[in-house]
Order: C-alpha cells, then sequence, then structure tokens
C-alpha cells in the first residue's frame, strides 16, 4: 500500500518528476496550494493539492496525465489542477477568491512562480465576495432544513462550510486592508473581529469543525441558526459596502 507522505515536501521530487516525464517541456511550473501550503496539512486527514501549470500544446493532450491522477491518489494527492497561464490571466475576474487564496498561500515545488505576479483587482474581489457570501447565505438556509433537525447532519452542515468560508473571509480581510491570519480558527475570529459579528459563533463553529466539542441537538440547532443570522449579517454589511 502507497504510503501517505508525512508531509507534502516529501513527495515534491517524486511528483515533479513524474509530471515531468508526461509533459516535459510542456510543463512551465507545479505549485503546492491549500492546507499544505498554509501549514495545516493533517497526514491521512488532508489532501495535497497541485496547481500544473502547462503550455497550449501541453493541455491539449491532458488525457496522458490520467495514470498519473490514479497513482498519486494512493499518497492523498487531489486530482492535480492543470491549468495554462493564459487561463489563469484571463479567468482572474471570474475567481479571484480562489486565485487570491492560492496567491497568498502557495509554494512552488518546479518551475516558475506564476502566482506571484497575478494581479487581482478590489472591485472583482468584491462584487465575487458579494456574490458568494449571499449564495453560500442560501444554500446554508437550505441545507440547515434539509438537517431535519438530526444531530449528525447538523454536525455535518456546520463542519463542511468551514474551508469554504475561509476562503471567503481570507478575501474580505484582504479588502480591509488587514493582515489575514493562517490557521482557520483565526480567520474566522478576526473575520467577527472586524465585522462587528459574534466572534463565540464562530468559535463555537470552528470546535464542531476539529471535534474540541460535543453539543447535543438542541445545542446544534441553536448554534446552526445563530451561525445563519451572522452570515446574514455579512452578507447585509458587504451588500452595502
Amino acid at each position: 500500500m502507497a504510503k501517505t507522505p508525512n508531509s507534502p515536501q516529501d513527495i515534491f521530487e517524486d511528483f515533479a518528476s513524474d509530471v515531468k516525464n508526461v509533459f516535459g517541456q510542456e510543463m512551465k511550473s507545479i505549485i503546492l496550494y491549500g492546507s499544505g501550503a498554509k501549514g495545516e496539512y493533517q497526514p491521512k486527514k488532508s489532501d495535497i493539492n497541485f496547481l500544473v501549470v502547462l503550455t497550449e500544446s501541453g493541455i491539449s493532450r491532458l488525457s496522458q496525465a490520467m495514470p498519473l491522477s490514479k497513482k498519486w491518489a494512493k499518497r492523498n494527492v487531489a486530482t492535480p489542477l492543470f491549468l495554462t497561464e493564459g487561463y489563469i490571466r484571463s479567468s482572474l475576474d471570474a475567481f479571484p477568491i480562489e486565485f487570491l487564496n492560492m496567491k497568498k498561500y502557495h509554494q512552488v515545488v518546479y518551475g516558475e512562480d506564476i502566482l506571484e505576479s497575478i494581479n487581482i483587482t478590489e472591485d472583482d474581489l468584491r462584487l465575487r465576495c458579494e456574490e458568494q457570501v449571499k449564495g453560500k447565505l442560501l444554500h446554508l438556509r437550505e441545507d440547515f432544513l434539509l438537517t431535519r433537525g438530526k444531530k449528525r447532519y447538523l454536525e455535518q452542515l456546520v463542519s463542511i462550510t468551514v474551508p469554504t468560508f475561509v476562503s471567503i473571509f481570507t478575501a474580505l480581510l484582504d479588502l480591509k486592508k488587514v493582515e489575514v491570519p493562517t490557521l482557520k480558527r483565526e480567520v474566522f475570529l478576526k473575520t467577527a473581529d472586524e465585522f462587528e459579528l459574534d466572534r463565540s459563533v464562530f468559535e463555537r463553529v470552528v470546535n464542531v469543525r476539529e471535534k474540541q466539542v460535543k453539543l447535543d441537538k438542541s445545542a446544534l440547532l441553536q448554534l446552526t441558526e445563530q451561525y445563519i443570522e451572522q452570515i446574514r449579517r455579512l452578507a447585509e454589511f458587504v451588500d452595502q459596502w
């Protein structure tokens, strides 16, 4: 059985070698992003996320990467994100939050640092933040009803929202020109402080995510409703920004 790496850095050389064997000179760079780049990687729990930047001719033969993707999935490597530099630069207005998070937290494994030179405009970022906060609020309300008040589903709902909101909160904090923390918990608490939200609600949400607390059904119902209210307040703030 393939061994799960203790850190993403343990597999940099072998992964880069495999990708280079497939794409050769058509590979421009490999970049680590996500939890591994933020120092939050946990063996056997976290995925390892790589951005592989190819030339236009390289991306046209993507099927040749299928065996590579299958092989590395056994070592907790998520399906690599294969893009071209042209796609990245032409998509900054469509995915400003995603690329901002990559730019803030990444490590070059091989080749050029494509992300360092990208420029995301504040207008694009603010508009996307408003769209995302309002959209997630709608889904949060809908999914809350779908839990039917069952404890296990409430825990899952609260937990799965944290990574998504961390990305959005990072963008919002960046727009406010404040220093963005690295850890998920600190991002949540900093957002609460900067946008005058209830810090205790956000802290309990992260505690549920990290299994640091066990709440009964009644407490989870109350927490989820409070969480939804805080996101509603944030959506209102972003709308008026």
